[in-house]
């Protein structure tokens, strides 16, 4: 499973966001975009996988993202095999030195969110009789 293909599930399950947003920004060469890969109410979110080089950019741009769209930072990690990799304990590291917001969600965890969705969305209310 690729990052891409769990945006999507952390994002509109877990957050209630809107996942791929292209968030424009101008400077003096001209106007420019970076695509966040979740943003909410509150956060600018960015997810990636363990034991990943690509993760180590993490930070930066959950940071990056946070500024532009006047919200707070938050990295997401997916762990996709139970073991803390290098990868995963430096973007922690550096994450909560900065005081950006860091999860950890296991990847069955998230596949198993995915294939339940139809039947969450389809539950109904149990009425409370007193």
């Amino acid at each position: 499973m690729f990052e891409a293909d769990l945006i999507p599930i952390i994002c509109m399950a877990l957050f209630a966001g809107e996942p791929e947003v292209r968030v424009n920004y101008t400077i003096d060469d001209g106007t420019h975009y970076i695509r966040a890969d979740c943003i909410t109410d509150t956060h600018a979110i960015e997810i990636g996988l363990d034991d990943r080089r690509s993760s180590f950019d993490s930070v930066h741009q959950a940071i990056f993202a946070a500024h532009l769209t006047d919200r707070l930072p938050m990295v997401v990690m997916v762990d996709t095999n139970g073991v803390e990799e290098r990868a995963e304990f430096q973007v922690e590291t550096v994450a909560r030195q900065l005081g950006v917001a860091y999860l950890v969600f296991d990847l069955d965890f998230l596949i198993r969110m995915q294939m339940t969705a139809p039947f969450r969305t389809r539950r109904t209310p149990i009425a409370v009789v007193n």
